[in-house]
């Protein structure tokens, strides 16, 4: 995939990771794009090696796997960042 693919899909997963998190989540539609492409990142490593997900393209699998990685790695910064 190119750059401009992985910042629209970054963009979708992020927001999408956003609606499902509870709670105040940081940044605007830039913070968005690294928390999608950062959590397709994380969630395609860890698809890969505890469940052997193929997560190569631009397809459903790999979409689901990048909105659990946003979602996961948005609950790691919430747990980080908690008064």
């Amino acid at each position: 995939m190119g750059i401009l693919t992985w910042i629209i899909f970054g963009l979708i997963a992020g927001a999408i990771a956003k609606a499902i998190h509870p709670g105040k989540d940081p940044g605007g539609w830039v913070v968005t794009i690294i928390i999608g492409i950062l959590g397709a990142m994380l969630g395609g490593w860890l698809g890969s090696m505890l469940f052997g997900v193929d997560v190569s393209g631009f397809n459903f699998s790999s979409f689901l796997v990048a909105i659990g990685g946003s979602v996961l790695l948005l609950f790691l910064y919430s747990m980080i960042t908690k008064k």
